[in-house]
């Protein structure tokens, strides 16, 4: 919660330097000379509210949607060896890490994967996909949970979604600007808004949403690396490679997990060199690099 609260500071912060930088540059004298009337500060304020709403309330219910998109069933009494042992290895790591035990589950995949989500590192939950548990060995297993108890100790699935609010604010506030000054110097509106403020405004969220996601995923890539060195520290870096290893040999394989699910995901499909922009996952060759190169 402290976190929460410290990063919506933060951002309530950058609002009032960027309103107060807006005020002094003069913009809205500018935009007024040229017949754009266009209160900044309370449309900063507006997007403020409605970009942060939405990161906020998907964060609150991670954990309720990671549960049935992936169909993910919770133990709660363990049911045979393996369980117990998820159970135990889970608990070893989350005391190791000064985390809460989080709840653990284990989803429908024949594939190799695992995630971890929630908006409170003491209330998170942990799962693994029914063919990790088939196809790697004990000790690279408990270095994939080590990587996903790291993500919850780092607080990244937090800190992620307040940064995606954040471009979201952004997001709607320049392109409301470029659709309000489109509709008043191209289309002439003297008065409210016409359609060429909303057909603007959608196109500029649209182009503005891609070029801002790049800010997006190239956090979720460093929060790999340093989940990666959490893993590392927990489970032992010979084991974290070797599970990063395993995960290579289905890397041209396509993830079956949900797409707005696949950031908290411990591997993701091979990317081209423009698609990596995008991606959520940095190559799993960088990151056994980066383990290889800390030793």
């Amino acid at each position: 919660m402290m976190r929460i609260l410290l990063f919506l500071a933060t951002n309530m912060a950058i609002i009032l330097v960027a309103s107060i930088t807006l005020s002094l540059l003069g913009v809205e004298s500018i935009m007024a000379q040229n017949g754009v009337d266009l209160d900044l500060g309370s449309l900063l304020v507006f997007c403020a509210v409605f970009g942060m709403a939405g990161s906020l309330v998907s964060l609150f219910i991670s954990k309720w949607m990671a549960k049935r998109a992936t169909h993910t069933q919770i133990i709660t009494q363990p049911s045979n060896n393996n369980e117990r042992w998820l159970l135990e290895t889970v608990a070893e790591l989350a005391q190791k890490a000064g985390i809460g035990m989080p709840e653990v589950g284990i989803f429908p995949s024949p594939q190799a994967n695992a995630f971890a989500t929630g908006w409170n590192k003491n209330s998170a939950l942990v799962a693994v996909s029914e063919g990790l548990l088939r196809q790697m060995k004990p000790n690279e297993v408990r270095a994939v949970l080590a990587h996903e108890i790291g993500h919850v100790a780092n607080g990244d699935m937090i800190t992620l979604t307040l940064i995606q609010g954040v471009v979201n604010t952004f997001v709607m506030f320049f392109a409301r600007i470029i659709g309000h000054t489109v509709d008043r110097a191209v289309f002439k509106t003297e008065r409210g808004h016409g359609i060429g403020f909303y057909i603007t405004t959608f196109i500029a969220e649209m182009v503005l949403g891609i070029l801002a996601s790049t800010i997006v995923m190239w956090f979720s890539r460093w929060r790999e690396f340093r989940a990666d060195a959490a893993g590392a520290s927990l489970a032992g870096r010979n084991d974290m490679i070797a599970a990063l290893q395993r995960l290579q040999s289905q890397q041209e394989l396509p993830v079956d997990m949900p797409g707005e699910l696949t950031a908290l995901a411990i591997s993701s499909q091979k990317k081209t060199d423009l698609a990596a922009l995008f991606s959520s996952h940095p190559p799993l060759e960088k990151r056994i690099q980066a383990l290889r190169d800390a030793a």
